[in-house]
């Protein structure tokens, strides 16, 4: 990677290796986030192999090595997690509680997607370069509507997590619902994309260090606000990879590779 895309390239693998270590202490899945059902069986095990994966990965992402090969099965573990809340869809579509999750989970893809398209040191194909790149873009800017909109349905939940400093509450769920939504609709129709990208990842980061990172601090024992604290980072570092990607000329997107 160029030294401009490190830092979210570094960021997004803190992340993995956030939630990698969160997984094997707690020998489960992200709070949230659960994509296998509490009946199945060999449940714990399988938390403890995505706690190794995502550590691994994280880790491998920064070694020059074994970029290429962490980039392709992160993918392919971040298609499948998205894949298994689909169930959930099927089951209550009406509920958009549903939708936010696989939002979230679906915007995480994208960074992945990112780095699977420019790092895989695969050749070109309908879901590597640039063309892997444009499916990213267009996914991460889907995911971002339920995403938004959930501060729109869930009004006084948002309200509520504002730090009680901050005034205004409810404006402020909804400016940031609302500006979320802008910001996947920038992306998507394109208007100014690497803007609405950049909004939505200055967005995100400002959750997790005004709201999550004070709640890390103020009771570093409870396993939710660490969660809490990961899944926004990641996602805001998944926003960042995608910014950086609108961001980057297209004469240059063949060329990422393990090699620079």
């Amino acid at each position: 990677m160029t030294r401009t895309h490190q830092p979210a390239l570094l960021a997004f693998s803190i992340g993995l290796v956030g939630l990698g270590i969160l997984a094997l202490i707690y020998g489960d899945f992200a709070m949230g986030w659960q994509p296998v059902a509490p009946w199945f069986p060999a449940r714990t095990a399988l938390a403890y192999l995505s706690g190794v994966l995502m550590l691994a990965c994280g880790a491998g992402l920064l070694h020059p090595k074994l970029v290429a090969w962490s980039s392709r099965i992160l993918f392919a573990y971040l298609v499948v997690w998205a894949l298994l809340k689909v169930p959930a869809l099927i089951v209550a579509p009406k509920i958009e509680g549903v939708w936010l999750g696989i939002g979230e989970l679906t915007m995480l893809l994208s960074g992945g997607w990112v780095l699977f398209a420019t790092l895989a040191d695969i050749p070109d194909t309908a879901i590597t370069g640039p063309r892997g790149l444009r499916i990213a873009r267009y996914l991460f800017g889907v995911s971002v509507l339920p995403v938004g909109l959930s501060h729109i349905f869930y009004t006084q939940i948002t309200a509520g997590m504002v730090p009680a400093w901050m005034p205004a509450h409810t404006f402020l769920a909804y400016f940031t619902g609302i500006g979320q939504m802008l910001c996947g609709l920038g992306v998507l129709l394109p208007l100014f994309p690497a803007l609405a990208a950049w909004g939505e990842t200055i967005f995100v980061f400002l959750f997790t260090l005004l709201l999550w990172l004070p709640k890390v601090v103020s009771d570093p024992k409870s396993r939710l606000n660490w969660t809490a604290f990961f899944i926004s980072w990641i996602i805001a570092s998944a926003s960042w990879l995608v910014a950086q990607s609108l961001r980057t000329p297209k004469a240059d997107i063949p060329k990422f590779s393990s090699e620079r």
